[in-house]
């Protein structure tokens, strides 16, 4: 996916960024970071950058000044019919010769790892004093 990211001048760490936002565009900066499972100082840093590459802008929110959202350009956006279908081949070599069912104990192996280690770091968060 690098290789193919790379030919549209775009840096890796954006594809998990348009991919959220391709589904919830709109979203808060926090929002994105919780779904992309990166941290806000990450996020922050990344949106900056594709502010600059035209494909994200970020609006202070109206309500409440001290949040910001995050929308796709007409760039931004038009990418998704230019990608996914790189990111659906991608998918499909890996998964040769490996049985649906099998493939479906995987991913659903991983999502459930993946609901642990949120439940953990949420425990651990919780648990720092604040301030």
């Amino acid at each position: 996916m690098n290789a193919r990211l790379s030919s549209h001048k775009l840096k890796t760490g954006y594809w998990y960024y348009l991919r959220a936002l391709w589904s919830e565009d709109g979203v808060t900066q926090k929002r994105l970071s919780d779904l992309t499972n990166v941290t806000e100082t990450t996020t922050v840093s990344l949106i900056n950058g594709m502010i600059e590459a035209g494909l994200v802008t970020r609006t202070r929110d109206t309500v409440d000044r001290r949040k910001f959202a995050v929308n796709l350009t007409e760039e931004g956006r038009a990418l998704e019919g230019e990608l996914m279908h790189h990111a659906i081949e991608i998918n499909e070599v890996a998964a040769r010769g490996i049985a649906k069912r099998e493939l479906e104990t995987c991913l659903s192996v991983l999502a459930r790892m993946i609901r642990n280690l949120d439940i953990e770091i949420k425990t651990i968060e919780s648990d720092q004093p604040s301030g």
